[in-house]
């Protein structure tokens, strides 16, 4: 039996299989990066998809390895470790696990918003799992302090739930339909809270840039700003079918006889129902801005222009991981 030809060294695996100035390649890639049945891999598979990776990278290439083979290793690597750092991800904080993760949390929020406690408490359970979230996908290899960390933290948790009984109060006289959204916008404000603040160590220092061919520039603030914003929208946007589309659905469940009969089916139908927004809602609005996302030099604080401009005088467009 012959051996199938060996594979070439020069697929860029730094970048996706897919074209990322498109919005179809870009979805693409998600869908293959928020995968929940990458959180089933063994340890032994994502270290045998590293070692493949790296191999690869530094111009080893194994006997037998197809296209195919080293394209599912990129992801699976991709999906544990960091981009940055190379260091494997928390499980939790892992994007294979956001629809999983979101489902259940953002399932029983909706379910258990008629009670300040079951506010303050799935509210609190949110901001911690968003906070791991935004703390493992942050952009960038600087280090961040567990004293930053634990005041990211308390700040974002205590932004979400003040809002979250803010709005709870404002709705007491409107009807039903109306406090069913209060998790919603409860969750959209704190993203904005929790996310500058999880990342605020970016903010102050700034993220590295890079030229097209990835050799780093220095670091970045208004680089920074650039890419927590669009990380914002994205987040806002993935919550808004999951929380937006259920509600309606179960306030219309909920005047039938099949839910008054059966009333404990509300907290599984919830959970499924967001599940089955989250499955698409996560990757295609974390494909509404390219990973390695790019801005103007003349856009960058003027001592980063400097700098660039000695590397190099012509250079127009640098390039940065946007986190996620």
């Amino acid at each position: 039996q012959k051996m199938p030809p060996s594979l070439p060294a020069t697929i860029n695996i730094r970048e996706p299989r897919w074209d990322q100035s498109t919005f179809q390649g870009r979805a693409k890639h998600f869908f293959m990066v928020t995968d929940p049945r990458n959180l089933l891999l063994s340890g032994a598979t994502l270290e045998e998809a590293r070692r493949v990776v790296e191999d690869y990278r530094a111009g080893t290439v194994q006997p037998g390895l197809t296209e195919d083979q080293l394209w599912r290793a990129k992801y699976i690597y991709d999906s544990a470790f960091h981009p940055d750092t190379g260091e494997k991800m928390i499980l939790v904080g892992r994007m294979s696990a956001q629809v999983p993760m979101n489902m259940t949390i953002t399932g029983c929020m909706l379910t258990f918003y008629r009670t300040t406690p079951a506010v303050v408490f799935w509210q609190w359970v949110n901001q911690s799992f968003n906070a791991i979230v935004n703390y493992t996908n942050r952009s960038g290899d600087a280090p961040i302090t567990p004293s930053q960390l634990g005041t990211a933290y308390v700040s974002a948790t205590t932004g979400a739930v003040v809002t979250a009984l803010g709005l709870k109060s404002l709705t007491k006289h409107l009807p039903a339909i109306i406090g069913r959204f209060v998790p919603f916008a409860a969750v959209a404000a704190a993203n904005c809270i929790n996310i500058p603040l999880m990342r605020q160590r970016e903010l102050k220092l700034g993220i590295p840039v890079t030229d097209e061919n990835g050799n780093r520039l220095g670091e970045s603030t208004a680089a920074a700003q650039n890419a927590i914003f669009q990380v914002v929208v994205s987040r806002i946007g993935m919550a808004v079918p999951a929380m937006a589309i259920p509600p309606v659905i179960m306030n219309m469940l909920e005047k039938r006889a099949f839910l008054k009969r059966y009333p404990y089916l509300n907290a599984p139908l919830q959970v499924g129902l967001v599940g089955l927004c989250l499955v698409f809602a996560t990757p295609l609005c974390c494909a509404l801005f390219p990973q390695k996302s790019s801005m103007p030099v003349n856009s960058l604080e003027p001592e980063v222009q400097d700098q660039i401009r000695k590397k190099d005088p012509w250079l127009e467009t640098v390039y940065f991981n946007k986190g996620l």
